[in-house]
């Protein structure tokens, strides 16, 4: 065995340090330890599940990537295209994909006897993925497009709350066409609920049978807005939409047969460059723990090596090296570091587990966009914060045991 590991762990585990004032000091330092690893996870499981909650929600309006008429703006009155594209058998060779679904929107007003409110009604198929709606589902149930072109929505509990609605109640928007002098009035049926808590979304998107959109704007069965896309795994938004690009890039001169590919964050890039800026406050919550946490060990070494100098004095008469002695203690500062990331991880986690299963901490979903604190972390984000804590801890560690070099042996001997 690596003799100055030998010596390390005959130190760690000797009963007398609890004794010494070393003992209580490292008690200390290590307690700092374990609570900023406990704030360094909390911390990054919040933002994480702040960051997904919110990217969830608003890729549950619009999908992570739709392919839209190159002619249509950032608006909702938007340009058709066909549902028959070439491209669409080519999106199967891309893995990350997992849903291609049509869409359509037309901007409205929904007018009630006293209030006035302006919406999108957006416009899908039965092969549309229905699970966010079902998650946020609180009332009623998922609208049905079986058979003619089906009256029923799914309306946001905001807007019922607005506009004095409920379930079944009938629902009539206005809808105004280009060339058209008179509104055209469309007769609904409120068939569900559903509340986001993102009340950007919630007070504008009203969901209906792609069949109405088609009618109002007087399309042929075959046009449609766009297509929605779905990926299994957001990190690889980027890499996805450029792949989907060069899919669906049409050369046709032909006009309006060009397309575009949008990800969610061009379309909306306020939103996500807001979450972006959550980044650089867990990176100012990290860089603050660790260096906490690195001072108090650095207090604790310097009185351990001053309370073990006579040892140290010992092992260098007998020819051990200030190398070797400082590897000791960077041995034993490893071992302490360790012990107080393992009960900042085991505080840490339990408070996590307690959160995620409980729901114990709520927020003002007026202000937060959602009804509890949020949480989420993965295998890889706890290790890199063990690993990153423990490794830069150490390497502040190497400031104090060069004291070692400055003890004297004849000193420390002199009176033994």
């Amino acid at each position: 065995m690596d003799t100055e590991l030998f010596i390390a762990r005959r130190l760690f585990g000797g009963r007398e340090n609890k004794e010494h004032l070393s003992g209580r000091i490292i008690a200390i330092a290590l307690t700092g330890i374990a609570l900023g690893m406990t704030l360094m996870l909390l911390a990054v499981a919040v933002v994480t599940g702040f960051k997904k909650e919110i990217r969830n929600k608003v890729t549950g309006f619009g999908g992570h990537i739709q392919v839209v008429n190159f002619d249509t703006n950032l608006s909702y009155e938007t340009a058709p295209v066909s549902c028959q594209q070439p491209f669409l058998s080519r999106l199967a060779s891309i893995g990350n994909i997992r849903s291609v679904v049509p869409f359509a929107t037309k901007p409205g007003i929904i007018k009630t006897g006293e209030n006035i409110q302006g919406v999108v009604l957006k416009g899908v198929d039965n092969t549309y993925p229905w699970e966010f709606f079902k998650t946020h589902l609180t009332q009623g149930k998922i609208p049905s497009f079986q058979g003619e072109r089906s009256p029923e929505v799914l309306v946001s509990e905001n807007l019922c709350a607005l506009l004095r609605l409920k379930t079944e109640d009938t629902l009539y928007i206005y809808f105004i066409n280009e060339n058209e002098r008179i509104p055209r009035i469309r007769q609904f049926r409120i068939s569900g609920v559903y509340r986001t808590n993102l009340q950007e979304f919630d007070n504008l998107f009203v969901i209906g049978d792609l069949r109405q959109v088609r009618h109002i704007n007087n399309w042929d069965s075959l046009q449609i807005s766009g297509f929605e896309i779905m990926t299994a795994d957001f990190s690889q938004l980027d890499a996805t939409t450029m792949r989907v690009r060069e899919s669906v890039t049409s050369y046709n001169t032909e006009p309006g047969s060009t397309l575009r590919t949008l990800s969610v964050r061009q379309k909306f890039p306020q939103i996500f460059d807001w979450l972006s800026i959550l980044d650089m406050n867990v990176w100012v919550i990290l860089t603050l723990m660790v260096m906490v946490a690195g001072f108090n060990m650095i207090s604790a070494l310097l009185v351990l090596i001053l309370e073990r100098s006579r040892m140290i004095g010992t092992l260098k008469s007998l020819g051990s090296p200030d190398k070797s002695i400082r590897r000791i203690f960077l041995y034993l500062s490893g071992f302490l570091i360790a012990r107080g990331l393992f009960w900042g991880n085991l505080l840490g986690l339990a408070l996590f587990y307690l959160q995620k299963f409980t729901g114990i901490i709520r927020l003002d979903p007026a202000s937060y966009y959602m009804e509890i604190v949020p949480v989420h972390l993965t295998l890889g984000q706890v290790l890199a914060l063990n690993g990153g804590a423990l490794g830069i801890t150490l390497l502040m560690m190497i400031l104090p045991t060069l004291y070692i070099s400055r003890i004297s042996p004849d000193k420390t001997l002199r009176f033994d």
